[in-house]
Protein backbone atom coordinates (compact mmCIF):
# COMPACT_ATOMS: atom_id res chain seq x y z
CA UNK A 1 0.00 0.00 0.00
CA UNK A 2 1.19 3.45 -1.20
CA UNK A 3 1.44 5.82 1.47
CA UNK A 4 -0.38 9.18 1.29
CA UNK A 5 2.11 10.94 2.87
CA UNK A 6 3.95 11.18 -0.60
CA UNK A 7 7.57 12.57 -0.78
CA UNK A 8 8.06 15.94 -3.36
CA UNK A 9 8.95 15.67 -6.91
CA UNK A 10 11.21 13.14 -8.12
CA UNK A 11 15.05 14.72 -7.84
CA UNK A 12 17.07 13.23 -11.14
CA UNK A 13 20.88 14.39 -12.13
CA UNK A 14 21.13 15.00 -15.80
CA UNK A 15 24.56 15.40 -17.37
CA UNK A 16 26.37 15.16 -21.11
CA UNK A 17 29.62 13.52 -20.69
CA UNK A 18 31.58 15.09 -23.30
CA UNK A 19 33.49 18.32 -22.33
CA UNK A 20 32.92 19.81 -25.30
CA UNK A 21 29.94 22.07 -24.76
CA UNK A 22 28.53 22.17 -28.27
CA UNK A 23 28.98 18.35 -28.15
CA UNK A 24 25.80 16.73 -29.17
CA UNK A 25 25.34 14.70 -25.90
CA UNK A 26 25.65 17.53 -24.29
CA UNK A 27 22.53 18.75 -26.38
CA UNK A 28 20.50 15.10 -25.99
CA UNK A 29 21.57 15.99 -22.40
CA UNK A 30 19.59 18.63 -22.62
CA UNK A 31 16.73 17.74 -24.25
CA UNK A 32 16.27 14.60 -21.35
CA UNK A 33 16.58 17.16 -18.73
CA UNK A 34 13.40 19.49 -20.56
CA UNK A 35 11.23 15.87 -21.02
CA UNK A 36 11.91 15.16 -17.39
CA UNK A 37 11.02 18.62 -16.32
CA UNK A 38 7.76 18.34 -18.01
CA UNK A 39 6.81 15.28 -16.13
CA UNK A 40 7.01 17.77 -13.22
CA UNK A 41 10.17 16.40 -11.73
CA UNK A 42 12.91 18.36 -10.38
CA UNK A 43 16.12 18.15 -12.71
CA UNK A 44 19.95 18.82 -11.45
CA UNK A 45 21.08 19.89 -15.23
CA UNK A 46 25.03 19.52 -14.60
CA UNK A 47 27.84 18.95 -17.15
CA UNK A 48 31.32 17.60 -17.16
CA UNK A 49 32.97 20.23 -16.44
CA UNK A 50 31.46 20.73 -13.02
CA UNK A 51 33.07 18.01 -12.20
CA UNK A 52 36.32 18.38 -13.74
CA UNK A 53 39.11 16.30 -11.56
CA UNK A 54 42.25 14.88 -12.30
CA UNK A 55 43.59 11.09 -13.77
CA UNK A 56 42.81 8.98 -10.54
CA UNK A 57 46.11 8.30 -8.53
CA UNK A 58 46.12 6.17 -5.23
CA UNK A 59 49.45 7.98 -4.09
CA UNK A 60 47.01 11.76 -4.71
CA UNK A 61 44.08 10.07 -2.78
CA UNK A 62 46.25 9.22 -0.06
CA UNK A 63 48.30 12.60 0.33
CA UNK A 64 45.16 14.94 -0.57
CA UNK A 65 42.09 13.02 -0.54
CA UNK A 66 39.44 13.40 -3.20
CA UNK A 67 39.58 16.18 -5.40
CA UNK A 68 36.77 18.93 -5.00
CA UNK A 69 35.15 17.69 -8.79
CA UNK A 70 34.46 13.86 -7.33
CA UNK A 71 33.32 15.45 -4.01
CA UNK A 72 30.28 17.57 -5.59
CA UNK A 73 29.47 14.72 -8.04
CA UNK A 74 29.49 12.57 -4.76
CA UNK A 75 27.27 15.37 -2.86
CA UNK A 76 24.79 15.76 -6.62
CA UNK A 77 24.24 11.79 -6.70
CA UNK A 78 23.23 11.69 -3.05
CA UNK A 79 20.26 14.59 -3.47
CA UNK A 80 18.93 12.51 -6.35
CA UNK A 81 16.46 10.04 -6.79
CA UNK A 82 18.18 8.96 -10.34
CA UNK A 83 20.49 10.17 -12.86
CA UNK A 84 21.08 10.35 -16.35
CA UNK A 85 24.25 10.02 -18.15
CA UNK A 86 24.31 10.93 -22.03
CA UNK A 87 28.08 9.47 -23.09
CA UNK A 88 29.31 10.05 -26.52
CA UNK A 89 31.25 6.58 -27.68
CA UNK A 90 35.06 6.92 -28.18
CA UNK A 91 37.01 4.29 -29.91
CA UNK A 92 33.91 1.76 -29.25
CA UNK A 93 34.28 2.49 -25.43
CA UNK A 94 33.05 5.11 -22.58
CA UNK A 95 35.19 8.46 -22.55
CA UNK A 96 38.45 8.44 -20.55
CA UNK A 97 36.86 11.68 -18.16
CA UNK A 98 33.52 9.90 -17.56
CA UNK A 99 35.48 6.67 -16.16
CA UNK A 100 38.08 8.24 -14.16
CA UNK A 101 35.38 10.36 -12.52
CA UNK A 102 33.50 7.03 -12.08
CA UNK A 103 36.71 5.71 -10.12
CA UNK A 104 37.32 8.80 -8.19
CA UNK A 105 34.08 8.58 -6.76
CA UNK A 106 33.82 4.89 -5.98
CA UNK A 107 36.39 5.87 -3.24
CA UNK A 108 33.57 7.36 -1.43
CA UNK A 109 32.13 5.16 1.86
CA UNK A 110 29.08 4.85 1.60
CA UNK A 111 29.47 4.49 -2.36
CA UNK A 112 26.90 6.75 -3.77
CA UNK A 113 26.49 4.58 -6.95
CA UNK A 114 25.01 1.76 -5.24
CA UNK A 115 21.08 1.24 -5.16
CA UNK A 116 20.78 4.64 -7.63
CA UNK A 117 18.39 4.12 -10.66
CA UNK A 118 20.61 5.10 -13.72
CA UNK A 119 19.17 5.69 -17.74
CA UNK A 120 22.02 6.09 -20.40
CA UNK A 121 21.44 7.80 -23.59
CA UNK A 122 24.26 8.58 -26.20
CA UNK A 123 24.49 10.39 -29.74
CA UNK A 124 26.95 10.23 -32.25
CA UNK A 125 27.94 10.64 -35.92
CA UNK A 126 27.76 7.19 -36.54
CA UNK A 127 25.34 4.54 -37.55
CA UNK A 128 25.63 2.69 -34.22
CA UNK A 129 24.10 6.32 -32.19
CA UNK A 130 27.43 5.28 -29.40
CA UNK A 131 25.55 2.16 -28.60
CA UNK A 132 28.80 0.11 -28.14
CA UNK A 133 30.27 2.61 -25.73
CA UNK A 134 27.16 2.71 -23.75
CA UNK A 135 27.55 -1.13 -23.22
CA UNK A 136 31.04 -0.51 -21.71
CA UNK A 137 29.74 1.95 -19.18
CA UNK A 138 27.12 -0.11 -17.74
CA UNK A 139 29.95 -2.50 -16.41
CA UNK A 140 31.32 -0.44 -13.68
CA UNK A 141 28.33 1.00 -13.30
CA UNK A 142 26.23 -2.04 -12.33
CA UNK A 143 29.38 -3.28 -10.90
CA UNK A 144 28.82 -0.50 -8.06
CA UNK A 145 25.49 -1.09 -7.79
CA UNK A 146 24.10 1.01 -9.92
CA UNK A 147 20.18 -0.27 -11.00
CA UNK A 148 21.13 0.65 -15.18
CA UNK A 149 17.02 0.90 -16.72
CA UNK A 150 17.55 -1.81 -19.85
CA UNK A 151 16.42 0.76 -21.88
CA UNK A 152 18.76 2.35 -23.47
CA UNK A 153 17.98 5.01 -26.12
CA UNK A 154 21.07 6.16 -29.20
CA UNK A 155 20.91 8.29 -31.29
CA UNK A 156 22.75 7.98 -34.34
CA UNK A 157 23.81 10.66 -37.56
CA UNK A 158 23.71 13.32 -34.47
CA UNK A 159 24.83 16.36 -36.51
CA UNK A 160 21.71 16.35 -38.47
CA UNK A 161 19.65 15.00 -35.88
CA UNK A 162 18.33 17.98 -33.43
CA UNK A 163 15.86 20.79 -34.92
CA UNK A 164 16.38 24.48 -33.81
CA UNK A 165 14.46 24.11 -30.71
CA UNK A 166 16.26 21.15 -29.46
CA UNK A 167 14.13 18.31 -30.16
CA UNK A 168 14.57 15.73 -32.41
CA UNK A 169 13.22 16.24 -36.10
CA UNK A 170 12.18 12.68 -36.36
CA UNK A 171 9.31 12.54 -34.58
CA UNK A 172 9.38 8.51 -34.39
CA UNK A 173 12.47 9.02 -32.41
CA UNK A 174 11.74 11.96 -30.59
CA UNK A 175 8.57 9.97 -29.03
CA UNK A 176 10.55 6.95 -28.56
CA UNK A 177 12.70 8.71 -26.46
CA UNK A 178 9.98 10.28 -24.68
CA UNK A 179 8.53 6.63 -24.30
CA UNK A 180 11.87 5.65 -22.64
CA UNK A 181 12.30 8.46 -20.23
CA UNK A 182 8.66 8.09 -19.00
CA UNK A 183 9.30 4.29 -18.74
CA UNK A 184 12.33 4.94 -16.30
CA UNK A 185 10.82 7.83 -14.48
CA UNK A 186 7.93 5.03 -13.23
CA UNK A 187 10.36 2.97 -11.96
CA UNK A 188 12.24 5.27 -10.16
CA UNK A 189 8.66 6.69 -8.50
CA UNK A 190 7.82 2.92 -7.95
CA UNK A 191 11.13 2.85 -5.79
CA UNK A 192 10.52 6.14 -4.19
CA UNK A 193 7.05 5.95 -3.52
CA UNK A 194 6.46 2.93 -2.41
CA UNK A 195 9.04 2.61 0.34
CA UNK A 196 6.97 -0.26 1.87
CA UNK A 197 7.64 -2.64 0.04
CA UNK A 198 10.25 -5.43 0.65
CA UNK A 199 12.83 -5.73 -1.83
CA UNK A 200 15.90 -8.31 -2.34
CA UNK A 201 19.00 -8.40 -4.60
CA UNK A 202 22.34 -10.47 -5.09
CA UNK A 203 25.01 -8.53 -4.49
CA UNK A 204 28.50 -8.52 -6.41
CA UNK A 205 31.16 -10.32 -4.89
CA UNK A 206 33.23 -7.23 -4.31
CA UNK A 207 30.55 -5.76 -1.89
CA UNK A 208 31.37 -6.42 1.56
CA UNK A 209 28.03 -7.65 3.51
CA UNK A 210 27.69 -10.99 5.47
CA UNK A 211 25.14 -12.49 4.10
CA UNK A 212 24.55 -13.90 0.36
CA UNK A 213 21.42 -12.00 -0.31
CA UNK A 214 20.61 -8.64 1.34
CA UNK A 215 17.23 -7.56 2.49
CA UNK A 216 16.42 -4.01 2.20
CA UNK A 217 12.83 -3.32 4.11
CA UNK A 218 11.93 0.34 4.96
CA UNK A 219 9.04 1.64 6.37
Amino acid sequence: MPSDDRPGPLRLLVFGASLRAESANARLASLVARLIADTGATVDHATMRDFAMPMYDGDVEVAEGLPPGALALRERLERCDAFVISSPEYNGSVPGVLKNAIDWVSRVRPQPFKTKHAMLVSASPSLVGGNRGLWTLRVPLEHLGTRVYPDMFSLANCYSAFAEDGTLLDSGLHERLAETVTGFLGLVEADVRYVCLERRWYEFLGDRTEAAVTQRAEE
